[in-house]
């Protein structure tokens, strides 16, 4: 049943993923067979980075919810300058620190629960990107967002990646970012947020 739970909600099957672009594509990873864990499907990732072609290179990164890490992966591939994992299961994290070794990749795992990871202050500096793609039906998308309008990884350049199992409205983000843009891949709602000022200042 897990795995079956899994392949419905995006995986590529087998419980592996592939990067599909930039210094690493075509590689491919496992990661455990955890219900929770929900990789960002191959389409939507490939909009996602299209999306994200003027942010990418060199950016610092949050990949919060990481799952299988897919998405960091995939932004390291395309050059992103390094990203933080945050994940609290403990196979998850040492199969994203297995890839990360083996693509001598400049990441960091962080085996924590994201709210938790949020409160801590374990960052001082803000991030250019960030990835939230937590686990559906559970309201996190404004608990996240709050708490990121409380601390210090945000600045008005950075541009939040969302994902959700209903559309998510300016409202519920940080104070100041808006929707810049979005798209429907059948259960699975996602997009783009920016702060309001950043295509004022570009």
């Amino acid at each position: 049943m897990k795995r079956a739970a899994v392949k419905l909600k995006g995986s590529s099957g087998n419980n592996q993923f592939r990067i599909i672009g930039g210094e690493w594509r075509g590689r491919k990873f496992k990661f455990p067979d955890i219900e929770a864990i929900r990789p960002t499907p191959d389409r939507v990732r490939e909009t996602l980075f299209n999306w994200l072609q003027p942010h990418i290179l060199g950016a610092k990164c949050l990949d919060l919810f990481s799952g299988s890490g897919a998405v960091g992966l995939e932004a390291l591939s395309r050059g992103a300058a390094r990203v933080t994992f945050v994940e609290q299961d403990r196979n998850a994290v040492t199969a994203i620190k297995s890839h990360l070794q083996l693509l001598k990749g400049n990441g960091e795992v962080c085996q924590r629960e994201a709210l938790s990871y949020l409160e801590g202050g374990a960052e001082s500096t803000p991030f250019d990107l960030i990835f939230l793609d937590p686990p559906f039906g559970k309201g996190l998308i404004a608990k996240v967002s709050q708490l990121l309008e409380e601390s210090r990884l945000i600045h008005e350049k950075t541009v939040i990646y969302l994902e959700s199992e209903q559309p998510i409205t300016a409202d519920v983000l940080p104070s100041g970012f808006y929707i810049d843009r979005e798209k429907q891949a059948g259960q699975v709602w996602y997009g783009l947020a920016k702060f309001i000022e950043t295509e004022a200042q570009s």
